[in-house]
């Protein structure tokens, strides 16, 4: 039977038909193609324009072998295991057809995900690993961010070319192509060609959303490995270099999906003035705005808490906390044998683990956290839990290193196989969400949102999202940030004595000798970060904003 693409009738206010470009998205647990925070926003972006019936649908690539499942050595440390994966709920449209990487074909299949499997847009899903090629291109969809350059470029083709060819075969009319981070770029160059090779026509089309506020993480290739791989289609070397303002000899995807978009955006207020520092005093850049991002509430809060806060019924609320942090103490005690108390004040740090997110900075005066962990009056339970970047050794030994330093505390756990399920429940089941950037680094940062519409009280240096969030000591408390100016090791010494501070003088005394302020707290933040911080004014704002 042919595949045909005929999903729901879009809401009127949505006509504008729009394709969204990622390399990762996390929509369920049950479908592995994630690795972090861009995977979870892209995730909460589909749910939420699906809820509004927008006209959007979703372009990525079928990981074979996901990011990868995060298991444990024989000494507990971590171990990243790389296993195949199968979808039964995916749709094969039947259709394949060749694109160009290295000047051969390479032959993409698109599988379908339908609206009513997880609630979402429709979303296809592509892959190379497929009998028709041989084994090095059946390995481009393999493992999402392969940590080869030439596997990652290809990559980039496939979603970029793959994802603009397949609306092209399904006949679909698409007004706007929406890139979730530089990832997708060749769409630009496909987009170039198809139009006649005319910038404007592209820019007519393309928006951008950056992301990174950290150079190293915007993506930057050599040129001859860009030409070499087809990066850029049919277009020769010399229009590129001309069209795109190339002065050396490599391409920077985020300054080149600048110039080939009519409007981009940051991620929040904060990251929407670091990214104009960034970028906007280059020649030829679009303008870029802040829409900040934020979390499907449907997906992510738990019903019985909200219906509590609602009704304003305190003694619902509390039982159903305690319900729901023994839930997450049962899998602290499967993972590591501690068992914890309901009762005593939980404080997680859960996050994609990368340096600048500095998990152990709670651990730097390492002496007072001992004298905290293990304080009788006032108990705290420490549970960490991420993962890093499989190749990324500083983060992997990073990780290591808390669980051999907090081995002999009872009340610490790190957990392993952060994905949504574990993430979900490490939300619901902490009193306080622990945030420490190092400042400004942090985009975004929306594990914070969804831990507040839990019943979780966000901890954090003012980054990202936060300062358009947080009321100190009224919806969440700020660690203080030290100079910027001072050296990296001096500002972690400072911030990791303000949140030893914050926690001895104003949170472990709220929490125990104060409860109903406590809970006051936590019902004020919860309140106040929906509908701010819930993907659906993200949605309609990308669509009023960018879209139009």
């Amino acid at each position: 039977m042919a595949f045909t693409f005929k999903p729901y009738a879009p809401a009127a206010k949505y006509k504008t038909a729009a394709a969204y470009f990622s390399m990762e998205f996390a929509v369920d647990q049950a479908l592995k193609t994630y690795s972090g925070g861009l995977g979870f926003l892209a995730g909460s972006h589909m749910r939420s324009a699906y809820e509004l019936k927008q006209n959007l649908v979703g372009i990525s690539i079928l990981w074979t072998f996901g990011y990868y499942d995060q298991d444990r050595n024989a000494d507990q440390s971590m171990r990243p295991e790389f296993r195949q994966k199968h979808y039964s709920f995916l749709e094969d449209t039947g259709l394949i057809f060749p694109i160009t990487i290295h000047g051969a074909d390479v032959h993409v299949k698109a599988l379908y995900l339908a609206p009513e499997v997880f609630g979402t847009v429709p979303m296809f899903f592509l892959t190379t690993d497929i009998t028709e090629n041989d084994h090095l291109s059946r390995t481009i969809s393999h493992h999402l961010y392969d940590p080869d350059a030439a596997a990652r470029v290809a990559q980039s083709i496939l979603l970029g070319v793959g994802g603009g060819k397949l609306l092209d075969l399904l006949g679909r009319q698409t007004d706007v192509y929406h890139l979730n981070e530089g990832h997708g770029l060749p769409l630009a160059f496909y987009l170039y060609e198809k139009h006649g090779r005319d910038l404007a026509e592209v820019q007519k089309r393309l928006v951008f959303t950056t992301h990174t506020p950290e150079l190293a993480g915007n993506e930057e290739r050599p040129m001859k490995l860009l030409t070499d791989m087809s990066f850029f289609g049919p277009v020769p070397e010399e229009e590129i270099r001309r069209v795109a303002r190339i002065e050396n000899d490599a391409l920077n995807y985020t300054l080149t999906a600048l110039r080939f978009s009519r409007k981009a955006n940051a991620v929040s207020k904060v990251h929407g003035t670091v990214a104009n520092a960034m970028w906007s005093h280059y020649e030829g850049v679009s303008p870029i705005i802040p829409i900040t991002n934020s979390q499907n509430g449907s997906y992510w809060r738990d019903t019985q808490l909200a219906a509590a806060n609602k009704s304003k019924d305190d003694t619902a609320l509390l039982a159903r906390k305690r319900e729901l942090k023994k839930d997450l103490f049962k899998i602290v005690a499967d993972q590591t044998g501690n068992i914890f108390d309901p009762e005593v004040l939980t404080i997680v740090w859960a996050r994609r683990f990368a340096g600048y997110k500095r998990a152990d900075l709670i651990l730097r005066h390492f002496d007072r956290f001992v004298a905290l962990a293990t304080n009788s009056q006032r108990p705290i339970q420490m549970i960490w839990a991420g993962k890093p970047y499989p190749k990324d050794y500083g983060a992997v030994a990073l990780f290591n290193e808390i669980i051999k330093r907090t081995a002999p505390l009872k009340n610490c756990a790190v957990l392993t196989g952060y994905e949504l399920g574990l993430s979900a429940a490490l939300k619901k089941g902490s009193d306080i969400w622990l945030n420490t950037p190092r400042f400004p680094r942090e985009a975004s940062g929306t594990s914070g949102m969804t831990a507040a519409m839990n019943a979780s009280v966000n901890l954090s240096i003012a980054d990202g999202w936060i300062p358009e969030f947080c009321r100190n000591g009224e919806n969440g408390f700020l660690i203080s940030t030290a100079d910027e100016s001072l050296p990296e090791n001096v500002k972690d010494d400072l911030e990791a004595a303000s949140l030893l501070d914050v926690l001895e003088t104003t949170v472990l005394p709220l929490y125990y000798d104060q409860p109903k302020q406590f809970l006051k707290i936590v019902k004020t933040a919860m309140k106040d970060v929906e509908p701010e911080f819930e993907s659906g004014r993200m949605a309609k704002e990308y669509y009023e904003q960018l879209y139009r």
